[in-house]
C-alpha cells in the first residue's frame, strides 16, 4: 500500500461501491437470469411459486423449446417482427434526422423555433407516444379519416389490427440465412484487412467465410429446425408502430446530426468548392464521410432500443395482440402472467445476446480507437 499514492487511494474508494454495486445488481443479475433459464422453474405450475420450488437443471432445453419447439411459433415470429421492426426504425430515423438536419443546416427563418419542434418528441414517454399513435390510428377515426377531407372515402387499412403479413420465409430456412450472412460479413471484413496490411486478420475472416460458406452450401440445405414449413414475415400492423418510433426518435438523430454538421470546418467546403465539386459532390465526398461515425452511433443507440422495445408496443396495441407482438413483451407475459419463469429468463437471454451482437463490436473499436490515440 506504500506505493499507493494519495490520489489513488481516494480514486479506489469512491469507485468501489459503484463497482460492487454494478457487479450485483447488473452482472449478478445477469448471471442468475442466465441460470434460470437453464432450469426447469415454472414448467410445473404447483412448483412455480411455491415457498420452496423444486428446481432442476435441464441445460439448453428452453433454448431449443424457443427455436424449435412446436408451442413457440409466437416466440419466432416476434423474433422476426423485431428485426425488420430494428431495421425499418433505423432507416427511418437516420433518413428522417439527416434530411431535417440538412434542412436546417441552412439556417432557415425560425430555425430555433423549428428545432425545438422537430426535438419536442424526444422529451414524451414511449408510453406517451403510444397513447396518442393508438388514437390517431383507430380503424374508425384518427389517420384513417383523412381522405374524407378531400371528398374521398375513409380508409380501411387496419394500423394495429392488421393480420398480413409481407416478404415471408421459412423458419426452417434461418441456419442457412444466418451462415451466409455471417459468411458474407467475413468477407467483407477480410477485404478490409487485407488492404489495410493485416494478413493475419485477412487469413482468419477468409477461411472463417469459407467454413461457413462451404456449411451453406452443402450442409445447411439439408438442416431442419421443424418438421413442417413455418412460414414467417413482415406484419403490416408493425407499421403504424414504426411511424411512431421514428417520430419519436429522429428529433435526435437530427440533433446529432446537425451538432456534426455544424462541427464541420466551413474551409473543408471552400476548399471543395474551389476544387469544383458541386453541392451534390460536396456532400457525397466531404460531408457524409465526415458523418460517418455520428451515423454509427446512432445506429448502435437505436438498434439497442428497437431490440428491447417494450412499452411502445404495449400502449399502442396492448399485450394480447400477436400481429404486433415483440420478445420483450412475451418476456414479461410468459415470466409474470404464466409464472413460466425459466422460459422467460431463455427469452431474456436471447435479447441480451442480440443486444450483445450490437454494442460489443462497437465498444470493442472505441477502445481500439482510444489505444490508437493514446
Amino acid at each position: 500500500m506504500k506505493g499507493l499514492s494519495k490520489d489513488r487511494l481516494w480514486s479506489i474508494a469512491v469507485l468501489t461501491p459503484s463497482i460492487i454495486l454494478i457487479a450485483v445488481f447488473v452482472y449478478g443479475f445477469i448471471a442468475r437470469s442466465v441460470y434460470v433459464s437453464m432450469t426447469d422453474w415454472g414448467n410445473d405450475p404447483a412448483q412455480a411459486l411455491a415457498e420452496n420450488p423444486v428446481i432442476r437443471w435441464v441445460g439448453l432445453a428452453n433454448y431449443s423449446e424457443l427455436f424449435s419447439g412446436f408451442l413457440q411459433g409466437r416466440f419466432r415470429q416476434e423474433l422476426v417482427s423485431t428485426i425488420f421492426f430494428t431495421v425499418f426504425f433505423i432507416l427511418g430515423c437516420l433518413g428522417l434526422g439527416l434530411g431535417l438536419a440538412l434542412i436546417l443546416d441552412r439556417n432557415p427563418r425560425g430555425e430555433g423555433l423549428w428545432r425545438t419542434i422537430f426535438l419536442f418528441p424526444m422529451s414524451l414517454s414511449f408510453i406517451v407516444t403510444g397513447t396518442i399513435w393508438r388514437w390517431m390510428l383507430q380503424p374508425q377515426g384518427g389517420v384513417n379519416q383523412a381522405p374524407t377531407l378531400l371528398g374521398a372515402p375513409p380508409s380501411t387499412f387496419g394500423w394495429l389490427s392488421s393480420q398480413d403479413a409481407v416478404l415471408k420465409f421459412d423458419w426452417n430456412l434461418l441456419p442457412l440465412i444466418t451462415a451466409s450472412v455471417v459468411g458474407i460479413v467475413l468477407i467483407v471484413l477480410a477485404v478490409q484487412a487485407l488492404r489495410a496490411g493485416d494478413r493475419r486478420r485477412t487469413l482468419v475472416a477468409g477461411l472463417c467465410a469459407a467454413l461457413l460458406l462451404v456449411w451453406a452450401v452443402f450442409i445447411g440445405p439439408n438442416v431442419k429446425m421443424l418438421p413442417a414449413p413455418e412460414l414467417h414475415g413482415f406484419n403490416l400492423a408493425l407499421i403504424g408502430i414504426i411511424i411512431a418510433a421514428v417520430w419519436q426518435m429522429s428529433g435526435y438523430t437530427m440533433a446529432l446530426y446537425l451538432a456534426g454538421l455544424r462541427g464541420i470546418p466551413e474551409e473543408l467546403r471552400e476548399a471543395a468548392k474551389v476544387d469544383g465539386a458541386s453541392d451534390a459532390g460536396m456532400y457525397r465526398f466531404v460531408v457524409f464521410p465526415l458523418l460517418a461515425p455520428i451515423t454509427l452511433s446512432a445506429m448502435i443507440i437505436l438498434g439497442h432500443i428497437s431490440l428491447k422495445i417494450f412499452d411502445l408496443v404495449y400502449a399502442m396495441a396492448g399485450p394480447d395482440n400477436l400481429s404486433t407482438s415483440v420478445p420483450a413483451l412475451n418476456m414479461y407475459l410468459t415470466s409474470f402472467r404464466q409464472n413460466q419463469f425459466s422460459l422467460g429468463a431463455a427469452i431474456g437471454t436471447v435479447l441480451l445476446i442480440l443486444v450483445a451482437f450490437i454494442i460489443v463490436p462497437y465498444l470493442v473499436s472505441q477502445f481500439r480507437q482510444q489505444e490508437g490515440h493514446a
